[in-house]
C-alpha cells in the first residue's frame, strides 16, 4: 500500500516559514477514522498545542460519518497526536521560542493508519508574502519566455 494524501493545509506555506517537519500519528475514534478514508477532513484553521508531555490536534474539522448515527463524534474535538517523547520535547523547547508555532500540513492514509505531517513553522510577514510572490511571477514568465523560443 501507498500514501493517499486526504486533506493538505494549503495556506500553511504561503503564511509560514516551515523550519521542520515531522510525521505524526492520530488517535482517531471508529467513525472518525471512516471519515478521514472519506476525505471529510479540513485543516484550515487547525494548529497544533504542544505541552510538556503531549501533542494536541486542535480545530481540524472531521465531518461526522454518516451511517454511524448516534455514535457520531464531536466534529472539532481535540485529537491526540501520537509522537516519541524525544520529539514533543523538541517541539515543546522549539515553541517556546518567540514568534515559533506548529501547524499540520497535511493529513495522509499510511499503510491504512491516518498520519499527519506537522511543522515547527515561523510566521511571515506581508513583505516576505509579496517578495515570494513577485519571485514565483518572475519565474513563470522565465519558463513561459523559454516556452515561446522552442
Amino acid at each position: 500500500m501507498g500514501v493517499k494524501v486526504v486533506a493538505t493545509n494549503r495556506k500553511a506555506r504561503h503564511e509560514y516559514f516551515i523550519l521542520e517537519t515531522y510525521e505524526a500519528g492520530i488517535a482517531l475514534q471508529g467513525s472518525e477514522i471512516k471519515s478521514v478514508r472519506a476525505g471529510q477532513i479540513s485543516l484550515a484553521e487547525a494548529f497544533v498545542r504542544v505541552d510538556g508531555h503531549q501533542a494536541w490536534l486542535e480545530d481540524a474539522h472531521i465531518a461526522p460519518y454518516e451511517q454511524a448515527s448516534r455514535y457520531n463524534h464531536d466534529p472539532r474535538r481535540p485529537r491526540k497526536l501520537l509522537l516519541h517523547g524525544s520529539e514533543i520535547l523538541h517541539l515543546w523547547n522549539d515553541v517556546r521560542q518567540k514568534g515559533v508555532t506548529v501547524i499540520p500540513l497535511s493529513v495522509y492514509l499510511k499503510e491504512g493508519r491516518a498520519k499527519v505531517e506537522i511543522a515547527v513553522a515561523k510566521g511571515k510577514k506581508l513583505y516576505d508574502k509579496r517578495a515570494e510572490i513577485a519571485k514565483r511571477d518572475a519565474q513563470r514568465e522565465i519558463e513561459r519566455q523559454l516556452h515561446s523560443r522552442e
